[in-house]
């Protein structure tokens, strides 16, 4: 999947449109964690730097096509003008006449950052007339927004009809480049861990990544889904009754490929998914009726911690256990912490976004991964082998 990328492209003097992910949390009107406006800034700096034009715009939560004040772009425009050490014009509207002639007397060295794009239905809906407003403000399109990058909106997959110079940002380049490393072409051995809470949400991840890994190891809530199948006694533990039938084919599948799924062994079982709750560890088949499995247990962390060491490339979708409690956290953490070994023999850990991405900042670990996603349903989608529309819609090289 070779994309025209940023450095690709002569930026002088253009207007350059740059679709970024600034659905960022905030309180009290100010930005409470920048950490995606960082992410973006590379690809910013890049288009100031070669005397280009950044016209930058974002979606925000969820107003449903309505002006919601609360979901306004202004107070990321403030954080970003802070971080870029240069001046960011914010404009309240991403098109209409005042956008028009405010990015049409424009020139090199300004920088402006449109109002929320989910203001105006037509931006979910992928409205030709919405892409074609926005894509009259510039001649380059640069798509810097991977967690949306699964979403068919106007300005994803619009633009890029009415821009012929459509490419990847920085952000978005790192994380095609390194889910392509991962799923086209790893190092081997090639080992996943998939955990989470749902079988649902993870089988079409399971099902693509049983004919790339060599082992794939399970945790999280998912695994009880399977116990089931197997006949194991699960007390009170989370389950999924409408995988059963996938989950036998699934456990059917791995066995013609030699058994690659790996269960765990042992798990931590509760009372209660509370700080209060009882804690003790027992074998898969010996869970008691009324207790909650909450987490792997150092059997299996230790078997799973051994796979993944011997690995030279790593992926981890969805926690092992519920790691926001501390009593039940230390599955997840032995098995993060390998996966920053990995990275330091020089081999390649890559970590899924959404709650996985949260489980390593919990523990501290994300400086000591090779890459984090920083799309929870795009990365998602990608790993689960699907064409994701915003990156289906760039300008192939």
């Amino acid at each position: 999947m070779a994309k025209l990328s940023i450095d690709d492209l002569d930026l002088k003097k253009k207007k350059v449109i740059i679709r970024v992910d600034f659905n960022v949390p905030l309180s009290d009107g100010k930005v409470a964690d920048n950490t995606r406006i960082v992410q973006t800034l590379p690809t910013i700096q890049k288009v100031l730097k070669d005397g280009g034009i950044p016209i930058i715009i974002s979606h925000l939560g969820r107003p449903k096509g309505k002006v919601v004040p609360e979901l306004s772009l202004k107070p990321v425009a403030k954080t970003l003008e802070q971080l870029l050490s240069h001046k960011v014009t914010f404009i309240d509207n991403c098109v209409g006449d005042k956008v028009s002639k405010a990015v049409g007397k424009a020139e090199a060295g300004d920088c402006f950052l449109l109002e929320n794009l989910r203001f105006h239905p037509e931006e979910k809906e992928n409205g030709e007339e919405f892409a074609k407003a926005l894509s009259s403000l510039g001649n380059v399109f640069i798509n810097d927004a991977f967690g949306t990058a699964h979403r068919a909106h106007a300005s994803m997959v619009g633009i890029p009809k009415f821009i012929s110079e459509s490419a990847a940002g920085y952000l978005m380049k790192k994380e095609i480049d390194y889910f392509n490393k991962v799923l086209e072409n790893p190092q081997r051995p090639f080992v996943a861990l998939v955990g989470g809470a749902k079988i649902s949400n993870k089988i079409d991840v399971i099902l693509n990544l049983l004919d790339k890994v060599d082992k794939l190891l399970l945790g999280g809530g998912l695994v009880f889904t399977f116990y089931k199948v197997l006949g194991v006694e699960i007390g009170d533990s989370i389950f999924d009754d409408g995988s059963m039938k996938t989950a036998a084919e699934i456990l059917q599948k791995s066995e013609e490929k030699g058994g690659k799924i790996i269960l765990p062994i042992d798990c931590v079982i509760t009372n209660e998914i509370s700080e209060d709750g009882s804690k003790r560890v027992v074998f898969w088949e010996d869970i008691p009726p009324q207790m909650i499995g909450v987490d792997i247990g150092p059997d299996t962390s230790q078997i799973y911690v051994d796979e993944i060491l011997r690995a030279r490339t790593v992926t981890f979708n969805g926690p092992m256990g519920v790691f926001e409690h501390e009593a039940f956290a230390e599955g997840t953490k032995e098995v993060l912490t390998a996966l920053a070994e990995v990275k330091a023999l020089g081999g390649v850990s890559v970590v899924g976004g959404g709650e996985s991405a949260a489980a390593v900042n919990y523990f501290g670990l994300e400086e000591k991964m090779s890459h984090i996603s920083t799309g929870g349903g795009a990365s998602l989608e990608f790993m689960e082998g699907k064409v994701l529309p915003g990156i289906a819609a760039l300008k192939d090289v």
